[in-house]
């Protein structure tokens, strides 16, 4: 029997290298707490939105060094519907690359999520993704004004600290990062606007998130090391 039409696809970009976290494994399977990895914690909202009744295609984008990652992921395949892509780095290399070679398994809304990124709050997603609705974009969002931080996210200009603001202004890790004041963890756009999901994660390119809605959360988590 054929899985249904997914209500909402997640991409998933597992096939980057992880140089900085320096570990002999992936970093999204490193253990936050007995059975627990960043990956499941980066999931967790997305398995909530699928117990919730939607369902949820996740696109997983690996790499030849990650089918540690592709056998971990075995564990949620009662829940979400699975899809694995390969990513060639050498004709589609980083992680613009990597959302390309997972758009056209794609249907319905879509919500780009990091393995390695935890977001504090729970139903950030089933949120953000009702902001696309009315607006095509929304990002899940969270206060940040350190410097070395920004530079290393999607660093957003967002006016006003709680609920749901107006994003101003984003960059893919701007060289420069004054005037930002937040990060994202979360992208969700709605199926006419998903061509331009790679423009989100492009340092050249204008960034659709301008304009967007984002909903603000406490605490987003980025595992660049083992340290956390």
């Amino acid at each position: 029997m054929s899985a249904p039409a997914p209500d909402v696809s997640i991409i998933l970009p597992c096939a980057g290298l992880g140089t900085r976290f320096g570990a002999p494994y992936a970093k999204e399977l490193h253990c936050l707490a007995p059975g627990v990895t960043v990956l499941d914690r980066s999931l967790e909202t997305v398995v909530e939105l699928a117990k919730g009744g939607a369902a949820v295609r996740v696109v997983v984008v690996f790499g030849p060094h990650k089918l540690d990652t592709v056998r971990y992921l075995a564990r949620y395949a009662g829940i979400l519907q699975l899809v694995f892509v390969y990513q060639d780095n050498d004709t589609e290399p980083g992680l613009d690359g990597a959302i390309r070679c997972a758009l056209p398994m794609t249907r319905g809304p879509v919500a780009l999520v990091l393995p390695d990124i935890v977001v504090s709050s729970a139903g950030s997603l089933r949120e953000v993704l009702r902001l696309t609705d009315a607006s095509a974009w929304g990002v899940v969002a969270a206060k940040e004004h350190d410097p070395v931080i920004l530079r290393q996210m999607g660093a957003l200009t967002v006016d006003g600290e709680d609920g749901v603001v107006t994003v101003e202004a984003a960059a893919e890790k701007p060289a420069d990062p004054a005037g930002f004041n937040a990060l994202w963890g979360i992208v969700a756009v709605n199926e006419d606007e998903a061509h331009r999901l790679p423009d989100v994660a492009r340092r050249d390119a204008d960034s659709p998130l301008t304009g967007a809605r984002a909903l603000m959360v406490e605490r987003i988590v980025n595992y660049n090391t083992t340290e956390g």
